[in-house]
């Protein structure tokens, strides 16, 4: 499991990223940054990175964390690990991924609650299809306002 053509993000889609530009240009909203994290291979250093980011989000005083995963499978073990860190700090956050027909989660936790799923094959699945299942404008949009929501504190 993991990263599968249609979950792959190309380099172009990469230069034109909807969510930056969703959120970038939300009157709403003052984007702070982009953090790229690594998914390493050991669980050590899987749990280290996933707090760093969550100190990173802490110590500039994020009001919201919107957290994109490329990966699916194996890389959502990573992708729990962050999510509950950030959480655990009260950073009002949204999670964006492929998910698909499977539903679940290979790892979960409490902070887990609103998940915008990538998924854009009728059947539910991980396609040969280069970029079938990446993050779309409407993607973006959904997160963006579940985001709002949450740091307005109306959706838990």
């Amino acid at each position: 499991m993991g990263i599968g053509p249609s979950t792959k993000e190309t380099t172009l889609h990469h230069f034109r990223d909807p969510l930056l530009e969703v959120v970038s240009n939300d009157q709403d909203i003052d984007l702070l940054g982009v953090l790229v994290v690594g998914t390493p291979q050991g669980n050590m250093e899987k749990h280290y990175v996933g707090k760093r980011a969550a100190v990173w989000a802490e110590v500039m005083r994020a009001d919201g964390v919107i957290i994109s995963s490329d990966g699916w499978g194996n890389s959502h073990v990573d992708y729990a690990n962050t999510i509950e860190e950030i959480g655990k700090r009260n950073i009002p956050l949204v999670g964006i991924t492929f998910n698909g027909i499977q539903g679940k989660f290979v790892v979960t936790n409490e902070y887990m609650d609103t998940i915008v799923d990538i998924n854009k094959s009728k059947e539910g699945i991980e396609t040969e299809v280069v970029g079938e299942n990446n993050v779309n404008e409407l993607d973006c949009k959904k997160a963006l306002a579940f985001l709002k929501l949450k740091m307005r504190g109306e959706r838990k």
